[in-house]
């Protein structure tokens, strides 16, 4: 059994946005060398989150949407009292920083529609995010 791992660091433009990873992602698992395994994707911050889907614009906005009407950015929030940006993390607590998804034949298994999305809410920023590939 082979570990590979590949941190990619990148900067987020707005304070609220979705950016579409996949390319990134596919291309650390094809440079790892490992055709049937276990793909880790870990975004190591508590106001951003990683999901899995469609890249379309009006998804995109419908996701930045629902997220705000789920947590607004003016909630009266107990940690704002210190840090402006509570609705960030509670987003990202519910949706969560990680996906994990198998290898197989050198390719990721998704379904057709679903992309590494990075959903930002708390930018912009330099963001961090760590590949992680273990298999043969």
């Amino acid at each position: 059994m082979r570990i590979w791992s590949k941190e990619l660091t990148f900067s987020t433009k707005r304070h609220r946005e979705v950016l579409d990873i996949t390319g990134e992602v596919l291309a650390a698992v094809r440079d790892s060398g490992i055709e049937n395994g276990i793909l880790l994707v870990q975004l190591p911050h508590a106001t951003a989150a990683l999901v899995l889907n469609e890249v379309e614009s009006g998804l995109m906005q419908d996701l930045l949407d629902k997220l705000e009407d789920f947590a607004p950015m003016r909630g009266g929030y107990h940690h704002d009292r210190i840090d402006d940006n509570a609705h960030a993390h509670l987003k990202s607590a519910f949706i969560g920083s990680s996906r994990v998804l198998p290898i197989v034949e050198g390719r990721v298994v998704r379904g057709t529609w679903q992309n590494f999305l990075v959903i930002e809410e708390d930018g912009p920023r330099t963001r961090r995010l760590v590949i992680f590939v273990m298999g043969e």
